[in-house]
Order: C-alpha cells, then sequence, then structure tokens
C-alpha cells in the first residue's frame, strides 16, 4: 500500500502542484510574520539593553494617553545630586529629551521623519550606552550649536553648518550643525538632535533646573537591583519610577510591542484567510483526484486492501503534499520577513538581514500549519475513498458525487443558517456595543459556514439564472457551458466557495467604510461650525507661538483652542475610569453646533465643571450637578461637577470615552505645560473664508507641520483615513483571488482530464478547438460570478450588520458602494477568462483519437 501510495503521489504530482501552491501561500505568511516579528523584538531588545542605565529614574507615569497633549512631566534636576550621594552610585547625570518639537531648515522643509516616528531633542553627553556616537565635527557648545544623526542628515540633506529652527515648547530658536553622530544600534526610525548639556533643559524644558529623568551607573560590584533598592530608599517611590536597565528595557519593548502586534496580526489575517480558501481547494481537488480514480481504488479494494487502507493511503498523500508546500512555504516565508525587513528601511527603521531571527517556533508552526490543513482538508475525501466498493473496478468510471443527494447538507445548512441568522438578527437589535459585536461576530462565522456548506443547493437556480443568456448570445456552446457547471454541484460550490470567501470580505467592509465615511461627512457637516480647522499633519500637539501667530493674522476674527488631558475619574457605579479629555474656550459654540441632552455648553466648560456624554452618564449612573473626583497625572487631585449632558449622533462628543470636556482653564490648571492640539478659526466680519485661507497659509508657512483645513478638507482627511482600512482588505482580496484563481484552474484542469473522452466525441462530430476553448471559458466565467454573486450577497448583509453595530457608535448612517459591488462582479469574470486559459488550451490540444480511446 504505501509503494501504490508514493507511486500515486508521483503519478500525480502535476495536478496536486496548485495545491501545494495553497499550502505554500498559507505557511509563508505564517513563517513570514513570526521571522519578522522575532527578528525585530530581539533587535530592540538588545538595542534597549545596550543603551538603558544601570539604573533609571524617571516621573511617574500615571496616567497614560492615546492623545498626545504636548505636556512633558519632568523632575527636578537637583535630584541627580541628592542620588549621587547614594552607597554604591558611581555617577548620576540628569537627562533631558522631548518629543514635543519640530525641527525645519532653511526652506522651512520638516527635517523629522514623514513615517510616523518622533523627532527627539535631547543633552549630548558621552557615554559608552549612546545610541550614537561622534562620527563628524565636534560636541555641541553653547545656546547655537547642535548634533543631528547620520541617517536624518542624509536623509534631509543637511550638512555641518547648516542652521536649523528648533520649534519648542518654551519658544523657537536657531542652532547651527557642527557635528553628525552616527546609529551603533539598530535605528528606530527616529530623529535625533542633540544640544549642549548646559543649555537643552532652558531651551526644550523653559527651566534649567528641570530634567525628563537620571541615568545612575553603578559602582563596581554593586548589582542592578541592589542599586534599585538603594536609590529607591533614598528617593522614595511615590513620585519617581525606579527601573533597572532589564525593567527599562522591558519597559520600552512593551512599549513598541503594539505597533509589532499590529503587523504581526495582519500578517497572521492574511495567513488565515490563505488558510481558509486553500481548504477549499485541497478538498476539491482530493475529491475530484478520488472521482476519477474510482477504478483504481476498487482495483485495490478486490486485490484485498481493506477501508482502513485505502483511507491511510490517502491521508499520506495530503501528508506529503502538506510536507512538500510547507517546506516551500517556509522558504517563501522567509524571503517574505526578508522583504518585509527591506521595507521597513524605507520607512527608516534600519534592521539587518543578516540578524535574522528564525526561532524553533517558527518551523514547528510552518509544519503544523502546512501539514494540518491539508490533512484535515484531505479527511473527507479520504473517508469517501474508503467507501469504494471493490465491485467499483468491473464498472466504468463515474463521477463521484454527481448523482448522490443532497438532504444531509440540506438539513445541516439550514440548521446552521438559521443559528447565523438568528446571531445577525440579535445584532441588528441590540443596544451594547460589546453584545452586537460579539453577535455580529458569530453571526458571521455561522453564516460562512452554512453558505459553504449549503453552497452546492444554490448551484443549480442561480447558475440557470446567470447563465440563461448564454444559449442565445453563444448557441449550443453556451448551453452546453452552463450544463457543464450544473453537473456537479457540489464540485462547482466548492470551487465557488474559494472565491466567495474573500469577496464576502470585500462587501462587508467596503459597506462598513462607506457608512463610516458618510456618517462622518453627515457629522462634520451638523457640529464642525468653523471656517477652518488648524492642526498639525500628524494630530500631535504645537507650540504657543502658533496659536499667537493665527491670532495675530489679518482676517481672523475668533480663535478657539482645544487641548487634551489625561485623567481618571471615579464614577457613582464604583469605576474608575481611565479616559482624555478636551478643553476648550468659552466660546465653542460659536465654531461647533453641539446639541445637549441637559445644560449647555458655558455650563459645562464654567471653572470647576464639566460635560459628559448622555449615554455614558447613564451607564455610569451620573446626573446633572454629580460632584466626580477626577485625578490628573503627576497625583493633581480634585473634584468637577457635571454642568452639561451632550446628546451627540457621533460617540464620545467632545473627547474619547465618555466624551468628557471643560474649560481650557481647568487643563492649564491641572496639566500645566500643555500645548493647543487645534485651532478653530472664523473669519472676522468683512473678510470672506476664501480671503482668510491664502493669508493664513502664509502666516503658518514657517510652520510646515501645521496644516489650514476646511470642511471639505477634513472629510479628505476622514476618508484618506479610512481607506486605509480598506486596501488592507483589497489586500485581503487580492491573496484570496490568487488562491481561487489556482481552485478554479485546478477544478477545470481535472474536469478537462475526467472529461477526455466526451471532449475527444465531442471534437470527432465537429467541435472546433475554438469552440471547445470558449465553452471552457464560459464555465469557469459562470463558477466565479457565482461565487461573487454569493459573496456578494453575503457581505452586503455582513456590512449592514456591521452598520448596526457602528450606530451604536454614533454612526448612523448606511451607504452601500454600488460601483464598487458592480466592479467586484465584472472582474470576477474577467477573473474566470484568465483562470481558465491554460485548461482550455490544454484541452483544446488533446488528440482526438486518443482522447476517444481513453479509459
Amino acid at each position: 500500500m504505501l509503494k501504490a501510495t508514493l507511486r500515486s503521489f508521483l503519478a500525480h504530482k502535476g495536478r496536486l502542484l496548485l495545491s501545494a501552491l495553497a499550502v505554500m501561500l498559507s505557511v509563508a505568511f505564517v513563517a513570514g510574520s513570526l521571522i519578522f516579528s522575532d527578528t525585530v523584538t530581539r533587535t530592540f531588545d538588545r538595542l534597549f539593553a545596550s543603551t538603558s542605565a544601570d539604573v533609571t529614574i524617571e516621573p511617574k507615569q500615571d496616567l497614560k494617553s492615546s492623545v498626545p497633549t504636548g505636556a512633558v512631566q519632568t523632575l527636578p534636576a537637583a535630584l541627580a545630586g541628592q542620588v549621587a550621594g547614594v552607597d554604591g552610585v558611581a555617577s548620576a547625570h540628569p537627562d533631558v529629551g522631548v518629543e514635543n518639537i519640530t525641527v525645519v531648515d532653511s526652506r522651512n522643509e520638516s527635517v523629522g521623519p514623514t513615517t510616523g516616528a518622533p523627532t527627539i531633542a535631547g543633552d549630548w553627553y558621552r557615554t559608552d550606552r549612546s545610541p550614537v556616537k561622534l562620527t563628524s565635527g565636534h560636541d555641541p557648545h553653547g545656546a547655537g550649536e547642535a548634533l543631528l544623526d547620520a541617517d536624518t542628515a542624509e536623509k534631509k540633506h543637511v550638512k555641518i553648518g547648516d542652521t536649523l529652527t528648533v520649534m519648542a515648547q518654551p519658544g523657537t530658536f536657531k542652532v547651527e550643525i557642527v557635528g553628525i553622530a552616527t546609529f551603533t544600534t539598530t535605528n528606530p526610525g527616529a530623529a535625533l538632535l542633540f544640544l549642549d548639556p548646559e543649555i537643552a533643559a532652558s531651551k526644550l524644558l523653559g527651566s534649567a533646573d528641570r530634567a525628563t529623568g537620571i541615568s545612575v551607573d553603578a559602582a563596581q560590584g554593586v548589582t542592578d537591583a541592589e542599586l534599585k533598592r538603594r536609590v529607591t530608599a533614598t528617593i522614595g517611590t511615590g513620585t519617581y519610577e525606579v527601573r533597572t536597565a532589564g525593567e527599562q528595557a522591558k519597559s520600552a519593548a512593551a512599549d513598541l510591542g503594539g505597533f509589532l502586534d499590529v503587523i504581526k496580526y495582519v500578517m497572521l489575517g492574511f495567513a488565515g484567510i490563505a488558510v481558509l480558501v486553500g481548504v477549499f481547494l485541497i478538498v476539491n481537488t482530493f475529491s475530484m483526484l478520488i472521482a476519477q480514480r474510482t477504478r483504481e481504488l476498487g482495483l485495490l479494494r478486490a486485490l484485498g486492501a481493506d477501508r482502513r487502507q485505502v483511507r491511510r493511503s490517502v491521508l499520506t498523500e495530503a501528508v506529503l503534499l502538506g510536507l512538500v508546500g510547507s517546506t516551500l512555504g517556509l522558504a517563501a516565508g522567509i524571503g517574505l520577513a526578508a522583504g518585509l525587513i527591506k521595507l521597513m528601511s524605507t520607512f527608516g527603521m534600519n534592521l539587518k538581514t543578516t540578524e535574522m531571527v528564525v526561532g524553533w517556533a517558527t518551523p514547528v508552526s510552518a509544519y503544523v500549519v502546512g501539514v494540518g490543513v491539508t490533512f484535515v482538508a484531505a479527511y473527507l475525501p479520504a473517508r469517501r475513498a474508503a467507501r469504494v466498493s471493490p465491485m467499483a473496478a468491473l464498472a466504468d468510471a463515474d463521477v463521484s458525487g454527481v448523482g448522490r443527494p443532497l438532504k444531509v447538507r440540506a438539513v445541516v445548512g439550514s440548521v446552521v443558517g438559521a443559528v447565523g441568522v438568528a446571531a445577525l438578527a440579535g445584532c441588528a437589535a441590540a443596544t451594547r456595543t460589546a453584545s452586537a459585536a460579539s453577535l455580529l461576530g458569530l453571526g458571521v462565522v455561522l453564516t460562512l459556514i452554512a453558505t459553504v456548506i449549503a453552497g452546492p443547493l444554490l448551484v443549480r437556480p442561480v447558475i440557470r439564472v446567470l447563465g440563461a443568456a448564454f444559449p442565445a448570445l453563444f448557441g449550443s456552446i453556451g448551453r452546453m457551458s452552463q450544463r457543464n457547471a450544473l453537473r456537479n454541484p457540489r464540485r462547482t460550490g466548492a470551487t465557488a466557495s474559494a472565491l466567495m470567501v474573500g469577496l464576502a470580505l470585500v462587501g462587508g467592509m467596503s459597506v462598513a467604510s462607506a457608512s463610516m465615511s458618510k456618517s462622518f461627512d453627515q457629522q462634520i457637516d451638523k457640529t464642525l461650525g468653523a471656517d477652518f480647522v488648524i492642526q498639525n499633519s500628524n494630530f500631535t500637539p504645537f507650540s504657543q507661538e502658533v496659536t499667537d501667530e493665527v491670532r495675530g493674522t489679518e482676517g481672523v476674527g475668533l480663535v478657539v483652542r482645544q487641548r487634551f488631558a489625561p485623567l481618571a475619574v471615579r464614577l457613582p457605579d464604583g469605576k474608575r475610569i481611565e479616559t482624555t479629555a478636551a478643553g476648550y474656550d468659552a466660546q465653542v459654540d460659536d465654531v461647533a453646533h453641539v446639541m445637549y441632552a441637559e445644560g449647555d455648553s458655558a455650563a459645562g466648560l464654567a471653572d470647576g465643571s464639566m460635560g459628559m456624554d448622555a449615554d455614558f452618564a447613564k451607564d455610569h449612573g451620573v446626573r446633572l450637578g454629580s460632584v466626580l473626583p477626577v485625578e490628573f497625572p503627576g497625583g493633581r487631585k480634585t473634584e468637577l461637577k457635571v454642568g452639561a449632558l451632550t446628546d451627540q449622533d457621533s460617540a464620545g462628543g467632545f473627547g474619547m470615552q465618555g466624551g468628557l470636556f471643560f474649560g481650557i482653564g481647568t487643563v492649564e490648571k491641572y496639566v500645566p505645560g500643555g500645548q493647543d492640539s487645534a485651532l478653530y478659526v472664523n473669519a472676522a466680519s468683512g473678510t470672506g473664508a476664501d480671503q482668510l485661507r491664502p493669508r493664513l497659509e502664509k502666516t503658518l508657512d514657517p510652520y510646515p507641520q501645521v496644516q489650514v483645513r476646511d470642511q471639505a478638507d477634513y472629510k479628505k482627511l476622514v476618508h484618506d483615513q479610512i481607506a486605509v482600512l480598506l486596501y488592507l482588505v483589497y489586500a485581503l482580496l487580492g491573496l484570496a483571488i490568487v488562491i481561487a484563481v489556482l481552485g478554479v484552474v485546478n477544478t477545470l484542469a481535472l474536469s478537462v482530464v475526467e472529461r477526455t473522452r466526451e471532449i475527444g466525441l465531442l471534437r470527432a462530430i465537429g467541435l472546433a478547438r475554438r469552440q471547445l476553448r470558449r465553452m471552457i471559458r464560459l464555465e469557469s466565467v459562470v463558477i466565479a460570478v457565482f461565487g461573487a454573486v454569493l459573496g456578494l450577497a453575503l457581505g452586503l448583509v455582513w456590512g449592514v450588520c456591521t452598520q448596526r453595530v457602528l450606530a451604536l457608535q454614533g454612526m448612523k448612517a448606511l451607504a452601500v458602494p454600488w460601483g464598487t459591488i458592480v466592479a467586484v462582479v465584472i472582474g470576477s469574470a474577467v477573473v474566470g477568462v484568465v483562470a481558465a486559459l491554460l485548461p482550455a488550451l490544454r484541452a483544446s490540444r488533446m488528440n482526438v483519437l486518443a482522447a476517444i480511446a481513453h479509459e
């Protein structure tokens, strides 16, 4: 049996190649994502470990915000002198490092990275732990000199002797580049600017008496843990965070982990789609191979092979296929990881392919996925093979499964589909986001499974409609192609399922994204009353002088500032919520149209008061007039009275979770040193918006990071951000289509082999080669369009239900992108034509007499 199995595998290696490609794609994404994330993690672990001081002292980060505030938490620089006297301390140095700056060159072009990585300015002093070393020029001395990292200097064409302008929180100043520092470790993509340590604090923090941290070196023989204990005993733990080098490296790696997780999960999402679509391809391939080998399997049974041996034979072929596909996939995964590493270097993160990490978990995962997928996919065809009777050796070869009833599929598909539909209906009726999202996920999974199971039941009615015009357009060729697609509903359904999965995903996400865009458009039209919004291109805060310059621009009438503040609020139901609130000037009603359930803007922005989203307040037992304990960064605490409850269509109202907002005076009091995140600007009386815009743009010309946007610009910005998610979905679709094309090619190729004698007879009675190719192409097109229609119908249902979940977050508009839907259907027909090219060509080249004699 083993010899027979190996002979069979090698005899059909051409037919199995496309299935092996599907396995390879699945494994490649799994292996590539693991190798890439392991490489980046290992690289940065080394970076953080080599650049961390033995002990680091920093202000305690009691509240973290996903929204930048521009405020920098500091500690007294004199603390370094106190720590230096601790037994076991070799040296203690006050550090200065800030990210709330903008650096521009003499042409007012930003010197910072455009990839989202920060521009960091700090104090320069020589240490073995510095990530850079001076490679040209000299150390900076005095207020007018600075060093720049070599990577930024090369990208932005900055040379020694050039003058840069630094826009910091305390004010703007100019520096001359007197030296270039080269990274000795991995460059994480940031731009680094170093100043004289004597003046860095005053220029960057506004006071020479402040620092952002203290680096402490241990004396010989003193461990990091012991040094931390001694330092903590001296300065306490209430105000400061004291970490060893290992703990500091771990903390820095954890901050980077979110970025790595995004890449990793995106890659694994691609792998999941590849696996799911690949399963359909492999099931179809093995089902057809077994159908074509009915007489061969019957002969094995007649010669004494029992059912268990036949089943094991087919599963052994699947394992061999999995091993081949996994090996190819592992190699492709290494190449994919290398490509990602090269890609990251274009974004400024200079990783090295020579340091690529292939941990033991990567090949194990690769082979578990590859072999596991093929084994599971081949299990049902293997069971079907085991049921072949010895009498099949004496009968004419038959196509397995053509005439078998679909009752079991109908029952199982109906039950699973009913549960899935009930889950989606529950999602549409739900009033809480968490439960709606859970029901949506359950409904999507169950309706997808039900459609795959019941797909063959839909083949005949749907394809009769889709191919109804074929006889009229293509005559007898069109009629035969339609009947060929109807001949084996199971095979047609399985072939179309591969395409259906990708298109269902695209349909659902297209509806969701179009609905989000329309909802945001409506919300912007309804709430934004300002002529212009001034913001940084990456939404980070800007310095006070930008605000001053805007206010001084001719034709500006009203300027309303927006600032953000991280906080924690204790609610009446006992929950402590950490969120971010927004602060506004008192004239906010002149630049925004805010709907209130109770109270008004004046009450919410008054000293000692705050506003809150009405639904959030209701969920947590908050009422108008409730007094809530609020905690700000640095341990600052107060109590604020709820003076207003907003009734906005969009969740969050003014701020983030809870829609918390208050007067900008509250932000300045409890989060000192913050910066404005946005300015809402109205033109003065007698000045038109079209007149004011060029004046504002001229005013902000020295600040290239700041942009002037009107309502149309704001809408475009939102659309572009949503489009990023959609592009990812389209990439997933592309992958699904690639595998689906392999599936259609495989099905048609095996179908041509299966129908060799039939094709020979058709050619003998006068069917031309061109007509034969057209017949196979039309068969492929109708199968592909069937998959597209099924997938898009399913995707539209998912999309509508997803919009109901979004509606609970305030995005209530429903939009269906019919243009995208039509384009996808047309595209699927093109996919069908492309997939049929090789099988049709092969069929047309058959020798007529040999085909008629084929068994």
